[in-house]
């Protein structure tokens, strides 16, 4: 019977445009989605825009917009990346839809109603220059985990810690710079802490479903057991789950709760559910009748729900979103996919350090969508993994395996068979049967490898089958056998068997490369394949259209192109913020000989204290490696306090002339970065270097 599956992919924020990450997550599981078509199994993939919480509404007052017209203004920008790469959701939706409104609200009162929701006076982060409560997302300072730095309030994106923003280290507002204080406020929790929600997790995260596949990879288990398992004095990481906000908040209201909302995270996966909805509403024409599918949809034991995430979000969706799910009375996932970073030369691929990709640079530079959906699909596995691009290894698998393997086997028989035999296919001998027999037989293997999201190895596979057609096409050598009058037939005989290959070995590819198994189709007269068609050929007698070329190399000034900085522009003076880099430009270009003569040590903080008389500075006692410390004044008091900095190391102008001020002499100046709006991106962050750097230690 064919399967009724139900797909997503981790709601974008609705702050800003789809990076590559964006587009390698869809397009695994647009892949995914394509496979189970062709195996007839019925499929709605949906996806939507993540719009509410703080960030969005600060953003959208600072834009000078209301947050719904900010994050409509964003959605009507998603259009021409999903199309340019040939990702096709069903349905595309809005977490600040009617359908996500009813169903958090419907979801909160049924958790209520089964005794998991809970209220508790808690102490929380007020930034009292914004006169406001902090959303974690604005308040930054140190993991108390692994104490990585400048890390968000409710996870740590460096070892992947979820904490209270309470927990922090020396915690700071990103809106303002100053240290926040902490107010009493009445909150709302779910109680995952109970031991109904941590019994069924137990079992939920290291059980299976239908399919016999893990709900759980084993590497994202083991990173979230820790949650689960008892220490060796019985306690539990899993707490209860904060899931209020206080106004001001772009959110959905708690029902009976008047100036309370839900906290983003509890309605950002709800949106799967209300996207899904609100498909079946489109679907049916009628409010009334599509809800009623949904609803049948979902109680049917047969459905099958799958999401496709990133490795930063595994908790929500592991373990908040399941037990939410289950104690709401409502359908748990089948299966949580979890995937790896972009990365280039091992590090996440970031913009703002120049080694982004960007998606619509790609496209506008004329380079094939399905390249870049091939290169991806040769790296994913079923592991939670980094994917690792590299330019040279892109132009090598697209020009080697795409053009010069898989195209290359029509290209090789088309012509002949269009000048000699009026483009129709012949019998098959002996040899050319069993050669095809090879390709049917692989199928199941393929089959099983799409299924498991091996992409890598069903593509290894598929490859390794065009590597077998190309060396038969080498030992027949068909442009031989155009120049021996009594070898028509041979000639005819091998073309055939090119076409049926490249028949067969096109629908192994055509999840990946959706677009030139269109082409394929139309070149070769064919109804839409299947992978249940591979097995059926099309027999002699059957004439093929005119073959075109299907498939251009990829370009090495491409690559280059896609990778080279950006143009400097010259700014206005309305618009510098958005296209200088920290919001000034580039200081006039210098030589060698001129960064020289700037000595920059590493120095240690021994102490740092207020300056009585001023609000700005701070008076750093400094370690450089010499027989004595150096003063420095550094105007940094706005963002920290003394005994933050006290034994840290940073980077000091060694050779600066000795300035005297009104405080003392000031020997020297640390580095510190900041914006030069500070009124819009407030901060100043002195600059500390890895450790192993020593005091005295020249930067080069």
């Amino acid at each position: 019977m064919p399967r009724q599956l139900f797909v997503t992919t981790a709601l974008p924020y609705a702050n800003g445009n789809f990076h590559i990450g964006h587009i390698m997550e869809y397009i695994q599981a647009d892949i995914w989605v394509r496979y189970q078509r062709m195996m007839g199994n019925a499929v709605h993939f949906v996806c939507a825009d993540d719009c509410h919480g703080a960030p969005i509404m600060i953003a959208a007052e600072k834009a000078g917009k209301t947050p719904q017209q900010f994050v409509a203004d964003i959605a009507a920008g998603r259009k021409p990346y999903l199309d340019g790469f040939h990702i096709g959701f069903d349905n595309w939706h809005s977490t600040d839809g009617v359908e996500n409104h009813e169903l958090a609200q419907a979801i909160y009162i049924d958790l209520k109603a089964n005794g998991l929701i809970t209220t508790r006076v808690i102490a929380q982060f007020f930034d009292t220059e914004k006169n406001m409560f902090l959303p974690d997302r604005f308040i930054k300072g140190e993991c108390p985990k692994c104490g990585a730095k400048d890390q968000y309030g409710d996870n740590c994106e460096e070892c992947g810690a979820v904490y209270s923003p309470t927990e922090l280290k020396n915690p700071y507002s990103a809106l303002s710079g100053v240290t926040p204080v902490l107010r009493d406020s009445e909150h709302y929790f779910f109680k995952l802490s109970d031991p109904r929600c941590v019994a069924f997790l137990e079992k939920w995260t290291q059980g299976s479903n239908s399919q016999g596949q893990a709900h759980l990879q084993g590497e994202v288990y083991n990173k979230i057991k820790e949650w689960l398992l008892p220490d060796a004095e019985g306690k539990r990481d899993l707490g209860d789950w904060d899931i209020s906000r206080d106004a001001p908040y772009f959110g959905i209201e708690i029902p009976d709760a008047p100036g309370k909302y839900f906290y983003v995270w509890l309605d950002a996966p709800i949106g799967y559910l209300a996207s899904l909805k609100n498909r079946f509403i489109k679907l049916a024409g009628d409010v009334t009748l599509g809800a009623h599918n949904y609803d049948a949809f979902l109680a049917d034991p047969a459905t099958e729900q799958y999401h496709f995430i990133g490795k930063d979000i595994i908790t929500f969706h592991t373990l908040f979103w399941p037990a939410m799910l289950h104690f709401s009375g409502r359908k748990t996932p089948n299966a949580i996919f979890v995937h790896g970073f972009l990365t280039v030369n091992s590090e996440k691929m970031s913009k703002s350090r120049g080694t982004g990709l960007d998606p619509l640079k790609y496209l506008s530079l004329g380079m094939n969508p399905e390249w870049l959906r091939y290169y991806l699909a040769t790296k994913l596995t079923s592991r939670n993994e980094d994917v690792e691009f590299s330019p040279e290894d892109f132009m090598a698998r697209v020009n080697s395996d795409l053009v010069g393997k898989y195209i290359n086997i029509a290209s090789r028989a088309a012509g002949f068979l269009a000048k000699r035999f009026g483009g129709q296919l012949g019998a098959i001998s002996d040899d050319g049967t069993a050669l095809l027999t090879q390709i049917q037989i692989e199928r199941t293997s393929i089959e099983q490898l799409y299924e498991a999201r091996e992409f890598a190895k069903a593509l290894r596979e598929t490859m390794l089958l065009a590597d077998r057609v190309n060396e038969y096409v080498d030992a027949n050598k068909p442009w031989e056998l155009a120049k021996q009058a009594d070898m028509e037939t041979r000639l005819h005989d091998v073309c055939t068997v090119c076409i049926e290959s490249f028949r067969a070995l096109t629908a192994y590819l055509k999840p990946v490369l959706p677009q030139l198994a269109t082409q394929v189709e139309a070149f070769l007269k064919i109804e839409p394949l299947s992978f249940a068609s591979v097995s059926q050929p099309l027999g002699a007698g059957h004439a093929i259209g005119n073959y075109q070329h299907l498939m251009q190399r990829v370009d090495i000034k491409q690559l280059e192109a896609l990778f080279e900085p950006a143009a400097p522009v010259e700014p206005s003076q309305t618009a510098i913020e958005s296209i200088a880099p920290g919001g000034e430009t580039l200081a006039p270009v210098i030589g060698i000989d001129d960064f020289s003569k700037i000595d920059l040590r590493i120095a240690r903080i021994v102490n740092c204290e207020a300056v009585a008389g001023s609000t700005k500075l701070l008076r750093l006692t400094l370690d450089v490696g010499e027989a004595t410390t150096r003063n420095v004044f550094s105007g940094i008091a706005s963002s920290y306090q003394p005994e933050q900095l006290i034994g840290k190391l940073t980077v000091m102008v060694a050779n600066l002339a000795p300035r005297k001020m009104k405080f003392g002499i000031s020997e020297g100046m640390v580095l510190a970065a900041s914006h030069a709006d500070e009124k819009a991106t407030p901060g100043i962050y002195v600059l500390e270097p890895f450790a192993g750097a020593q005091p005295g230690m020249r930067v080069h």
